[in-house]
């Protein structure tokens, strides 16, 4: 795909996980404790993988972006009556983007090993 494509895809991820992160959540959907942060890492470790592909930069930057992505919708889900900041979902976020880099480095470090 082209990064035109992944552009497209990460800001429309972008535009859609902020209305799921400013939802009210209902008691009865959560499975288990601390799912919210499951869901944190998950997303974020997605952004990254779309953020990556969508432009070029060092991964300090992506990780720089995504972090202060995650510390504004802290601060969005604070002004809303029916969420709350959270320094753990904070921190599950950051952790889901580093997580991406981590592994796609270690996947092309084996990719280049047997090639």
């Amino acid at each position: 795909m082209s990064r035109r494509i992944y552009q497209i895809l990460f800001f429309i991820a972008v535009l859609v996980f902020t209305a799921l992160f400013a939802k009210e959540i209902k008691s009865g959907i959560i499975l288990f404790p601390h799912i919210d942060k499951v869901a944190h890492f998950g997303i974020f470790f997605i952004l990254a993988a779309l953020l990556s592909h969508a432009f070029k930069a060092p991964i300090w930057v992506y990780v720089l972006i995504l972090a202060a992505y995650g510390g504004a919708v802290e601060i969005m889900q604070d002004t809303l009556p029916h969420r709350q900041a959270s320094l753990g979902d904070f921190i599950a976020d950051t952790l889901g983007a580093i997580s991406y880099f981590i592994v796609f480095m270690l996947w092309q470090k084996r990719a280049k090993k047997n090639a």
